[in-house]
């Protein structure tokens, strides 16, 4: 009998593979449980349409982070955070003061989270910032520490 995994099962496959299994624990695990369906005309042809739309999709959201790298490959954010006299600022720069400093001045929203700090900026002056915004996809910005 084959199976079409709606969820992972661990001694079988990932989601969404079609797998041959015996006919005895399809019908009484795998089914029932909700784990995976039978692999017939209809629910191979669902299949196939559903990893067409998850292709379709995956490839809008790398156009996007595409988009969104051009957009802020390059440019310069400044940032304003009080300073002692001799440059160092009270607190730091995280990446969501910079994430809101990129909204404010390009209107482009990038997640806290996708913003790379290998450590918190802590002095006024300028870095180089990377942007994780897909898999493969980054964009380098600079950010200027100014005193407020």
């Amino acid at each position: 009998m084959q199976i079409i995994l709606l969820e992972d099962v661990k001694s079988l496959g990932k989601k969404g593979t079609v797998v041959k299994v015996n006919d005895s624990y399809g019908r009484n695990y795998i089914i029932p449980k909700k784990l995976g369906v039978e692999a017939n005309a209809a629910n191979l042809n669902n299949l196939k349409l559903q990893n067409a739309n998850a292709e379709k999709i995956e490839a809008m959201k790398q156009q996007s982070a595409r988009d969104i790298k051009a957009k802020l490959e390059g440019k310069a954010f400044t940032v304003k955070i009080k300073a002692g006299k001799d440059g160092k600022t009270f607190g730091s720069i995280t990446g969501k003061e910079i994430a809101q400093a990129i909204m404010d001045s390009m209107g482009v929203e990038v997640d806290k989270k996708k913003i790379s700090l290998d450590e918190p900026i802590k002095a006024v002056g300028t870095r180089t910032v990377n942007l994780k915004l897909y898999k493969d996809i980054s964009a380098e910005i600079t950010v200027k520490i100014e005193e407020a």
